[in-house]
């Protein structure tokens, strides 16, 4: 089930809302409880399969917290237990597979279906285990509290992942307010714009263009089929961020926000503060920081960026493209933190914007193409520029035409203008402006609803991470 479609919005939603605002506001251990059992209903909707490997991830965790007391060798026993589930659903085929090519044996893949959302709830879990292993955090004694933290809907399937720290708080002791709830309303809409608006109509551009022969794409095809791509997976990932934080704001929790708006960056390392700012600070504080961070000798410094960065990669897929993504930026990262950070903050607004969106969009064209050489061939392309045949693309895909007002539509929208002006009519308008601004999500959620019945959606791209 996701959150774009019709069952979760005018089913799901509501009787899980119905039941937890039926109980009174000073009764949290049952609210937990209605949460907790409708996110396990949400999660065996979708993945009935491998629940139980859920529920034995939740029951060690806790028995293995418990006895935690800074033990070395129990915080081993729990990284090496879940980071094993992690590898076993997600990684060993890889493995397998590239010990076959590099040995040339033949050992069958495992072919596991990838338990959803595995990547995300595991590193909540690790971050919890590894916070109660330094003293940061309590061991949770009360097995529900923890259940709900692990499995809460909104941010299960696909983030942001959430430090156990940020809502220890909120699972004990949360204050609820209806204005709370409206902003999480408000909140959710915009996501849900953003995912069935935007997101699903650049989809088909992009895929049409990446879908097709890579030896028969021109540069220009190549260029704009690697902005459309930009555009999906930022308002499908934003979106779904979006969504997942009011759903949280709604039922009284507080998630941290996970992008603001990245392509306005000015570097890659600012793109970087950016872009999935849940998991960048997860490998900062459990890997980079470990590691010893910038603390260090340059030679380990350098380490140390090259590794988050493979694991980064590696974090979105069992596939040599996503390691090839992680150390593409390490490298820009590496070269703009020794060489040339002073030079580019010296640069006009406008080359520093077009600098780093011209290596952003080549970063995503390595993310998106998971053929090594047809990668190759598409930088060949870009840099030696092919001509493209517009009038050939256009004959064979006449419904191109029909995603580009929302192309534009996504070029304005990754920006702060619409925020900006929103926010200057509420500041001159007040309580008017409040309004203006609510009858606006009214109509975006009318539309979004229209799209559902009317069209097929994707579902979220980085639910396969």
């Amino acid at each position: 089930m996701v959150f774009s479609s019709f069952s979760f919005l005018f089913v799901f939603l509501p009787i899980t809302l119905i039941l937890y605002f039926i109980i009174p506001k000073d009764k949290i251990t049952l609210k937990n409880i209605v949460l907790l059992v409708m996110s396990m209903i949400f999660y065996t909707l979708g993945e009935t399969k491998y629940f139980g490997i859920m529920i034995l991830s939740i029951v060690v965790n806790y028995v293995l917290a418990l006895f935690m007391k800074r033990r070395k060798c129990v915080l081993i026993l729990a990284i090496v237990f879940n980071i094993g589930l992690l590898c076993l659903f997600k990684y060993v085929n890889f493995f397998i597979c590239t010990g076959n090519a590099l040995f040339h044996i033949s050992l069958a893949p495992l072919n596991l279906t990838l338990p959803i959302g595995i990547s995300f709830y595991t590193f909540q879990i690790m971050s919890y285990i590894i916070d109660v292993y330094k003293g940061g955090v309590k061991p949770q004694k009360n097995i529900i509290n923890l259940a709900t933290y692990i499995v809460l809907f909104p941010q299960l399937i696909a983030g942001p992942i959430v430090n156990y720290k940020t809502v220890e708080d909120d699972l004990k002791s949360r204050k609820q307010s209806w204005s709370d709830v409206a902003e999480g309303l408000r909140k959710f809409i915009i996501g849900l714009g953003k995912k069935v608006i935007i997101a699903n109509n650049v989809a088909i551009l992009a895929d049409t263009i990446f879908n097709m022969n890579f030896f028969e794409l021109g540069s220009g095809l190549i260029l704009i089929g690697a902005i459309a791509y930009a555009l999906q997976i930022y308002f499908d990932f934003s979106g779904y961020s979006d969504m997942a934080i009011g759903l949280g704001k709604i039922f009284g929790f507080h998630f941290l926000e996970n992008f603001n708006y990245p392509y306005t960056a000015k570097s890659i390392t600012d793109f970087w503060r950016r872009w999935h700012i849940s998991l960048s600070s997860w490998f900062r504080e459990y890997v980079y920081i470990p590691l010893g961070g910038n603390r260090c000798s340059k030679i380990k410094w350098l380490r140390n960026i090259l590794v988050v960065w493979m694991l980064t990669g590696f974090w979105h897929g069992a596939n040599w493209n996503f390691i090839l993504w992680g150390l593409y930026f390490a490298i820009i990262l590496v070269v703009e933190k020794i060489w040339i950070h002073k030079i580019i903050e010296k640069l006009p607004s406008i080359v520093a914007h077009v600098y780093s969106i011209v290596l952003i969009l080549y970063g995503w064209i390595i993310f998106r193409v998971e053929d090594i050489h047809g990668i190759i061939y598409i930088f060949k392309a870009v840099i030696m520029f092919k001509k493209s045949d517009w009038v050939e693309f256009i004959g064979n895909n006449g419904e191109i035409v029909y995603v580009v007002p929302f192309f534009i539509l996504g070029l304005i929208g990754c920006t702060p203008i619409v925020k900006k002006i929103k926010d200057k009519i509420i500041s001159k308008m007040k309580n008017v402006g409040l309004y203006i601004s609510d009858v606006g999500l009214v109509i975006i959620f009318g539309i979004t609803i229209v799209f559902i019945l009317s069209l097929s959606y994707n579902p979220f791209i980085y639910f396969r991470f």
